[in-house]
């Protein structure tokens, strides 16, 4: 059985799930699950997202849209254009889309009516080189990665910052702290639900590392949790680790490889769980975004 919808001149295909052999039984992949095609058409896919009632919000970069998938339709919409280039995003506590508004260097936070309000632009008088990705904390401050990729949409040339670092913004938004001195190129960042450990991808060193989160929102103890560079990441209940890049690379919380979903895609750019159980992976990959339903569920809201 299949069911194509058009939408805002995209084409929509759900497909009936067949079996997929070959997964270990500790794959958190579901049995006789397998990869579903939701969409095609766009540019470039990134910033994959789940808000408070399981919709999937993602962008298209390029186009400069933030898009919506309603999974009680399985319809997808434009919820902004244009939308400050976003990249990788999340949703707060309170429901609101925090976004890394590439094209002004920018941390947003983007309320239900689209108004935006800049939370961060700038570390010691001179601009973000651009953020990247971002995790809320239980605590409500935001973690978020600032790596230069020189882009198309700037009337600037160069990295505004002394280097690509993770930044850590205070829960009342009102204190930005470098928290990071030892990376090359941080891209994809997550962090676990009990607030303990953050996850942070540098596709410079084609590392992943742990870090310990301390009382005062600092990093310590790094090491390294497993050797592949990702893009986007997240994480479920049972403290899988997925990563993103030519595919999508699952690790269990001892950085052992557990699962590879092949995505026929030529880059796999970010992961969230969504939909009413939270037990439903959604892919961007380039072109295309997809599904795969899981027998985990996400472990973080929003990411």
């Amino acid at each position: 059985m299949r069911k194509v919808t058009i939408t805002s001149g995209i084409l929509v295909v759900c497909a009936m799930a067949l079996p997929r052999p070959g997964l270990g039984d500790a794959s958190p992949v579901r049995e006789g699950a397998v990869l579903q095609k939701l969409a095609n058409g766009f540019e470039f896919t990134e910033g994959a997202t789940c808000d408070p009632r399981g919709h999937v919000f993602f962008v298209d970069q390029p186009k400069n849209r933030i898009h919506r998938w309603d999974v009680d339709k399985d319809e997808l919409s434009t919820f902004m254009e244009p939308a400050g280039r976003a990249n990788g995003m999340c949703f707060d506590a309170s429901g609101r889309l925090i976004a890394c508004a590439d094209e002004t260097n920018a941390l947003w936070s983007i309320a239900a009516d689209r108004q935006v309000t800049v939370l961060a632009f700038e570390y010691e008088g001179r601009r973000l080189n651009a953020p990247n990705d971002v995790w809320v904390h239980p605590s409500g401050s935001l973690y978020f990665t600032d790596p230069f990729y020189q882009h198309s949409w700037w009337t600037h040339q160069g990295m505004p910052q002394d280097g690509q670092h993770v930044y850590r913004l205070s829960a009342d938004r009102r204190k930005l702290t470098r928290v990071s001195h030892d990376l090359q190129k941080p891209n994809g960042i997550t962090g676990t639900p009990d607030g303990k450990t953050l996850y942070v991808a540098d596709l410079g060193a084609n590392q992943i590392y742990a870090y310990d989160i301390q009382a005062d929102g600092g990093l310590d103890k790094r090491r390294v949790f497993c050797a592949v560079g990702s893009d986007g990441m997240t994480l479920d209940d049972e403290g899988n680790l997925y990563t993103t890049s030519k595919g999508v690379l699952v690790f269990d919380k001892t950085g052992r490889q557990v699962t590879t979903i092949e995505v026929p895609e030529p880059w796999t750019a970010n992961v969230c769980f969504g939909g009413k159980d939270r037990r439903t992976l959604f892919i961007t990959a380039s072109k295309g975004f997809y599904s795969m339903r899981m027998r985990t569920r996400g472990a973080n809201p929003g990411k």
